[in-house]
């Protein structure tokens, strides 16, 4: 399935999803996850974005369905001096992240807290073909454990390329 959404003045951005990944339950995140959740970003900001050995930043996103402002830690890899990539992986292989969807649904609402330099506004975009693949060789030399999760869950990962606007 793809979806694709209109940036405003740069064209159309297309994220594709894995069959069935739409329209099953939702998990449900109670007070414990939210503390949990809010605990890490306070940490990825606080640490110099290093937490568990990787870059991490906070990705500001809106939400697919409620249109709330969403905050997640993602861990990135640098694409230069003002684009970042990361990958659309969770604890729960048959999925994307809920913030992936947040990006196909609002690419045009994104911002990552990036340390020591603030809030930048993001343009996203999903790679495919060479570009993933050279995006991935990258991302897998710089943290195996990627590679290792493609074949565990038998899915392939979306990589976002994140562009400072």
């Amino acid at each position: 399935m793809t979806l694709t959404f209109q940036h405003k003045g740069a064209g159309h951005v297309s994220f594709s999803t894995q069959p069935g990944e739409r329209g099953r339950r939702k998990m449900r995140i109670g007070p414990v996850g939210r503390w949990v959740m809010q605990r890490t970003n306070r940490e990825a900001r606080g640490r110099g974005g290093r937490l568990m050995g990787m870059n991490v930043f906070v990705l500001h996103t809106v939400g697919y369905r409620s249109g709330q402002r969403r905050a997640s830690p993602v861990s990135w890899f640098a694409d230069g001096d003002q684009a970042w990539l990361i990958v659309a992986s969770a604890r729960r292989p048959a999925r994307s992240p809920d913030w992936y969807h947040n990006l196909a649904a609002h690419p045009d609402q994104v911002s990552i807290d990036v340390p020591h330099r603030g809030t930048i506004q993001v343009r996203a975009e999903q790679l495919d073909g060479d570009a993933r693949a050279d995006a991935w060789q990258r991302i897998i030399s710089e943290q195996p454990h990627y590679a290792v999760y493609q074949a565990k869950t038998g899915r392939v990962p979306p990589v976002i390329r994140l562009t400072a606007v």
